[in-house]
Parts: C-alpha cells; structure tokens; sequence
C-alpha cells in the first residue's frame, strides 16, 4: 500500500475510531465505528445505535452510510469498519454498501488495537444484487 492510500485508509480509521466512541450498544455491548469515503474523498462516519426494540436498532455502517447519503453522495470508493473483535459487515448492511459501492470498493475490518484485514465489496458480498434494464415479465 502505497502512502497516499495509508494516509487516507488512517484517516477513515480515526473517524471510525471516533464515532465508535459514541456507540450506544447497552445491550449487546459491543460498540462498532464505521466510516466511508465517498467519490468526492469526503469521509462520513457513523456508529451502531441500538434500541430496545432490536429490529429499530442501525448498524454503524448504515448510519454513515445514510449519512453520506443525505449529503448527496451516490459513490463510494472505501469503508472502515472497526469493533472488538474486528468483525465484517452483517448481510444487511453488505447489501447498502453494494447499493453505494462497487465488488471493487475497498473496506478495511480493523480492531482497536490496530489489527486490520483488507478485502473487496465484491469478496465479501459475491453475486450481489443488481437491477436490471429490465424485469422479468416486463
């Protein structure tokens, strides 16, 4: 890895690191920060958000996500996930960061400690997904 992509993968780092501090996870007690770079290179973060009512809860890569969404972002090239232990996205939030992303974006599984795996949208969610010009029957 080059030191522009270093720097850049650091900086999604300590804004994941960042909103993970915020976490609300009273129940599950594991407290996740995650963080996207759009296209633009702006960097979104976001943190899991859980509710007594689990099906109301978010995921910390939907919030930024959604974040960035709200901003106007459309594309996104990476995504840092952080947690202890590092642990990937669950099925739904796969699904969103496919909905925003390429089988190419880059996302980054890190632990606090500084342990991290780097794999593909497309390893992690393979065959996802895609609409078509047009549906079935249509």
């Amino acid at each position: 890895m080059d030191a522009e992509a270093r720097a850049i993968w650091d900086s999604l780092r300590g804004a994941a690191l960042a909103a993970r501090e915020n976490a609300h996870a009273p129940y599950s007690r594991f407290a996740v920060g995650a963080a996207v770079e759009a296209d633009t290179g702006e960097i979104f973060a976001g943190c899991n958000v859980e509710n007594i009512a689990y099906p109301q809860s978010i995921c910390a890569e939907r919030n930024a996500v959604t974040t960035a969404a709200t901003a106007g972002v459309r594309r996104l090239r990476r995504v840092y996930v952080v947690a202890d232990p590092a642990s990937a996205p669950c099925g739904g939030c796969r699904s969103v960061l496919a909905e925003f992303g390429s089988e190419a974006t880059e996302v980054m599984l890190g632990d606090p400690a500084g342990a991290e795996q780097l794999l593909t949208l497309g390893e992690l969610l393979p065959h996802s997904f895609e609409m078509t010009a047009q549906l079935p029957g249509a």
